[in-house]
């Protein structure tokens, strides 16, 4: 094809057709001007392609750690709803279980010592991207929002959380492992009861915060997942 253009520029030449000479030249540069355009048209368009289908990718990978987070967070929730009722009966009447009703007691205790599971999320997708710095030429900015919030802020929250409820959890954990061990209620006084209490409000109450934190990252997961 060059060979041709330039094969008809010396033939103009050499008939000393100077005025269409010019005009032909002028005609190729915007041949050229054109064909370049096209292709830089052609090479964005592949490009937005190529970004299309990694958001695409990474918006689904995404959604399936967090339905898997979700799945786990819905178990630890299932396994702390019997140590709150084992704890509320137990602030209510634990003198005259003790005195009158110690088996009860026996079991409230092994509802609410059962093991402790804490959350930590699924984040390989998202790490993946962050490293990567795909995540920022991504277009769908609301919904990015929303995984970049859950990932940095909620998740961050949920585990530092965890690690305090595992704390109070050990101490307890500790503090009672003969009880812990055989099943059964050791004998205590007055005080010492008011002090049992007192060590399982201790963790009750960082349990407490820990599921709401929970429910709300729940939300929060479903809300990303339904958007499109």
């Amino acid at each position: 094809m060059i060979k041709f253009f330039r094969h008809i520029r010396q033939n103009l030449l050499m008939e000393n057709k100077t005025g269409k000479y010019l005009k032909y030249a002028i005609g190729e540069i915007v041949l050229v001007v054109i064909g370049i355009l096209i292709a830089l048209q052609i090479n964005t368009w592949n490009e937005s392609r190529k970004q299309a289908i990694s958001e695409n990718e990474f918006i689904a990978s995404v959604k399936k750690d967090l339905i898997q987070d979700k799945a786990f967070i819905n178990v630890i929730i299932n396994h702390m709803e019997p140590r709150k009722e084992a704890y509320k009966a137990l602030c209510i009447d634990l003198p005259n279980r003790y005195t009158n009703a110690r088996p009860s007691l026996d079991s409230l205790f092994q509802k609410y010592f059962v093991s402790q599971r804490t959350f930590y999320p699924i984040s390989g997708s998202y790490e993946s991207a962050v490293s990567g710095n795909q995540i920022n030429t991504f277009s769908n900015k609301a919904l990015l929002q929303d995984i970049v919030k859950i990932y940095n802020s909620t998740y961050d929250r949920l585990i530092d959380n965890g690690q305090i409820i595992d704390g109070r959890w050990f101490f307890i954990s500790k503090k009672y492992s003969y009880e812990r061990r055989t099943g059964n209620f050791r004998d205590m006084n007055p005080e010492q009861l008011s002090e049992f209490l007192d060590d399982l409000y201790h963790h009750y109450v960082q349990m407490e915060w820990y599921l709401e934190m929970l429910n709300g990252a729940i939300v929060e997961i479903d809300n990303i997942i339904s958007e499109n």
